[in-house]
């Protein structure tokens, strides 16, 4: 809009002819430098600014720009760019092949970043003179050929809005925008620099690798700032880093006094450390400006390539910026740049104004110039003697630009006046210049190698893709400064060999000698995880420790891992550690102990199995069936012994062996006593005189009892080890820190059906026991084993729940305690009364002392 009102205003000023006029403040307000040659072409570089001041739309034009005299700030660094334009055109006119015969010459007006003074430099170019009159020209001869210019898009865009008007190809050197390629709009114009839209992941990779997750973003405010924040914030989300606070900087000069106030502060008291700056030199400005001296901030600034963040007042005698990190474009060396800039002085090129000033302003003698001559102010400077911040040697990206933008122009000038000169275009009476839109039909596709051996395209398309050096703006303390390359990218290498960087030659400015941190919430340690809190982003968080069995080895963890099975973790839940491997042994105070009670209990029944063996023909021991007496005694005997297999490591032989011989000797020991009881009521039944019953008294009936139950039980084993047999395993979970080697039962079915059977058996014993506790007989053991048998039972219902409920070596105890306790219970409460009677009281253990003891029941 302010561009439309300047192109309206000056179009209705006088057509007046050129004339001279003395002017007010031409040098601080237009200054130009120039070459002449047969051909010319203009360039348009932020040499200096001018201070901008408020004002409304009504007040902008109360005086011509040219005659309104305000102070400016000169942008030494910037003066590079002139000087690279200067050194191209003198080395194109030495260059016997390039343009032979025809000399190139330049114009190097000033840019004016401010909308009030957009077009005035572009309207000087366009007239030649400084009444800023269009169409009108204060040239001779009309040489021009092209332009140079646009530092920005902004600056872009607004000089294309009056030199689209004549077709002037002009050659961007600003950053890559996409809005410029769009030909229906900018049908003119053509944008040297790389392509950098892979900026933004080189930055996140410079984050991630730093673990750098709470930043700021600080952008200019224009479309490609914007496209910028988009691509920036996408990467950001895929690799959990957050925007502490978004800025966006605003382009325009009158905006620096109301920044000053509000901008820095803003950044200064966000609690991210580091901050991440994109846009150009020009547009950021007011960042460079805001600096307050003597008062550093404790950012770590991360700025792109066309940002020159060496840039800053002379009389910033501290910079906030120091120890920054910032990529610039890999370039290669142009051979005899920097011997051109040794010798470069106002005395070698005195008809350049331009220099002159910028001369006096550099070496500080702006106040003494009027009274001392140049030669005294300056004696013996050079360029190279000056720090960085306010002349570099190096050709920065944004010279490299202008190197090729220049060579472009000579190229097609070259190829254009070879066509011109194969059809003898002179014999027609056309003029031999050039009308600038005939050099777009060269431009468009031209392609060239320029002194430095890169290749460059005007084909935005076919342009490559920037590559970066990661340089560290370091302070020296001998008050000098310099940028050193500490890393790089390079977007199209593979993987992992992209991004490098050296972190031991960083400084880090204010910021000390450690990495400093950026981040929302401090890392959470080993042992513990991340929790997000509601309602803030991802990179603000609680840490909360691992859940049991779970560990976190490393910082920053969003979530904890479950240790091996093999591990357990310690108490920090930072490590894993290997599990002990246990299993009720022999050699601890348990296993020993059960053992011990084991061959005890063993050891006792043979004992009774001998004294019955030594008074088998005493009337106690022939009364109750001695064959199944010593069945029930050796039985008992395996009983105790066989939980000794379940003493030990477990192996596959006494996996097999554990369960099945205790359900076999178990049940052969319930069958002795089942075929007892039955006996017993037998023996009362059917054994009056003249029965028939008498033949199922006979001992062959006991042992076919005995026989077939313990049959069954061996069968019902034998489906067991043939299906689903147990085998050694491994359980580590029972305990912590723990690995219990233990016997897998295999089928959990067929070892309740082992022991249902036994239940069974010792349920039918009891029953019958307990119907046939009443009979009279000095020596029935109805009732002893009725005592017996609920013993057994109890132990064995108790057992099935405890069992159950307990893991790991418990469950071997259980079992192991059920087995002694029920076979004790067996031996005590059949045997015991009986050697009591053998061996302490023999009187009863005779013929006399049954008949006595029956008439006393009796």
């Amino acid at each position: 809009m302010l561009t439309t009102l300047v192109l309206a205003l000056l179009l209705q000023l006088p057509a007046s002819v050129c004339r001279s006029e003395k002017l007010l403040c031409f040098s601080k307000i237009s200054p130009s430098l120039s070459r002449d040659g047969d051909l010319v072409i203009g360039s348009f570089l932020p040499l200096y600014s001018v201070r901008a001041s408020s004002f409304t739309k009504a007040e902008v034009f109360t005086s011509l720009p040219n005659k309104d005299c305000r102070s400016y700030q000169w942008l030494h660094k910037n003066y590079q760019q002139a000087l690279t334009i200067r050194f191209a055109v003198e080395e194109i006119n030495k260059d016997p092949i390039l343009l032979p015969n025809i000399s190139l010459g330049f114009q190097v007006y000033n840019a004016y970043h401010s909308d009030e003074r957009t077009l005035e430099s572009s309207l000087q170019w366009l007239t030649g003179g400084n009444q800023l009159v269009p169409n009108f020209s204060c040239r001779g001869q009309y040489k021009s050929v092209a332009v140079i210019g646009g530092a920005t898009s902004a600056l872009s865009i607004q000089m294309g809005t009056l030199l689209e008007l004549y077709n002037f190809p002009q050659l961007t050197f600003g950053p890559l925008d996409p809005i410029l390629s769009d030909k229906t709009q900018f049908p003119s114009l053509y944008q040297m620099a790389p392509r950098d839209s892979s900026l933004p992941q080189g930055i996140i990779q410079l984050l991630v690798h730093f673990k750098w997750t709470w930043v700021g973003l600080v952008t200019t405010d224009d479309l490609r700032g914007e496209e910028f924040l988009r691509k920036v914030t996408e990467e950001m989300a895929k690799h959990g880093v957050c925007a502490a606070f978004i800025e966006k900087v605003p382009v325009s000069e009158r905006s620096h006094e109301e920044s000053e106030l509000y901008f820095m502060p803003k950044i200064i008291a966000s609690s991210a450390r580091a901050v991440v700056v994109h846009g150009d030199t020009d547009s950021l400005m007011v960042l460079r400006y805001s600096q307050l001296p003597l008062s550093p901030t404790t950012k770590l600034w991360i700025t792109t390539s066309h940002w020159d963040i060496t840039m800053r007042p002379y009389y910033a005698d501290t910079y906030a910026f120091s120890g920054a990190l910032t990529f610039t474009y890999m370039t290669n060396e142009v051979p005899g740049f920097k011997s051109f800039l040794r010798m470069v002085n106002p005395n070698k090129y005195p008809e350049d104004i331009i220099l002159k000033e910028f001369w006096l302003s550099l070496f500080q003698c702006q106040d003494k110039h009027k009274r001392l001559e140049l030669k005294q102010c300056a004696r013996n400077a050079s360029l190279e003697a000056l720090p960085i911040f306010l002349f570099d040697m190096t050709m920065s990206g944004l010279s490299y630009t202008i190197y090729n933008a220049v060579y472009a122009v000579a190229w097609a000038l070259h190829v254009k006046l070879l066509m011109k000169s194969e059809i003898a275009s002179e014999e027609t009476g056309e003029s031999w210049v050039p009308h600038p839109w005939e050099l777009h039909f060269f431009l468009k596709d031209l392609q060239f190698h320029n002194s430095a051996g890169e290749q460059v395209f005007m084909d935005e398309k076919r342009s490559s893709e920037a590559q970066y050096d990661l340089r560290n703006y370091v302070s020296l303390p001998n008050g000098s400064e310099l940028l050193m390359k500490v890393g790089g990218f390079i977007p199209k290498a593979p993987s992992g060999q992209d991004f490098t960087i050296n972190e031991e030659a960083i400084d880090w400015g204010w910021l000390g000698s450690k990495i400093p941190c950026s981040v929302c919430s401090e890392s959470c340690q080993p042992g513990y995880r991340k929790t997000a809190k509601e309602g803030e982003p991802i990179c603000c968080f609680s840490c909360s420790q691992c859940p049991e069995g779970e560990i976190s080895t490393e910082i920053h963890v969003d979530h904890c891992v479950k240790c091996p099975e093999d591990k357990f973790p310690n108490k920090d839940r930072d490590h894993c550690f290997p599990k002990v491997v246990t299993f009720l042994t022999i050699a601890e105070p348990l296993g020993i102990t059960l053992a011990f009670i084991a061959v005890s209990f063993s050891l006792q029944t043979a004992l009774v199995l001998w004294v019955f063996i030594k008074f088998q023909h005493t009337p106690i021991v022939k009364a109750n069936n001695r064959t199944l007496s010593y069945t029930l005694l050796i039985s008992l005997t395996f009983c105790f012994l066989c939980s000794l297999l379940f003493i030990g490591r477990p192996t596959a032989a006494t996996c097999l062996l554990r369960q099945t011989t205790f359900g076999v000797v178990f049940t052969v020991a319930v069958s002795s006593i089942l075929a007892k009881t039955i006996m017993v009521v037998l023996a009362f039944r059917v054994t009056r005189p003249g029965s028939r019953g008498r033949m199922w008294v006979q001992s062959r009936v006991s042992n076919s009892i005995v026989l077939i139950c313990s049959g069954i039980q061996v069968i019902l084993c034998g489906i067991w080890l043939g299906t689903s047999p147990p085998f050694p395993d491994m359980d580590p979970h029972s305990e912590p820190g723990h690995i219990i080697i233990q016997c897998n039962e295999g089928s959990d079915v067929a070892f309740y059906c082992v022991l249902g059977y036994m239940g069974f058996l010792a349920l039918g014993s009891f029953t019958v026991a307990f119907l046939a506790r009443s009979l009279p007989d000095a020596f029935n053991e109805a009732k002893f084993i009725t005592f017996s048998m609920l013993v057994f039972c109890s132990v064995w219902v108790s057992f099935l729940p405890t069992y159950q409920s307990t893991k790991g070596k418990a469950m071997v105890v259980v079992e192991i305690f059920s087995i002694l306790a029920s076979s004790a219970g067996l031996l005590g409460c059949i045997f015991i009364p009986k050697c009591y009677v053998i061996l302490l009281k023999p009187e009863m253990n005779t013929q006399e002392g049954l008949k006595k003891k029956v008439h006393c029941n009796g």
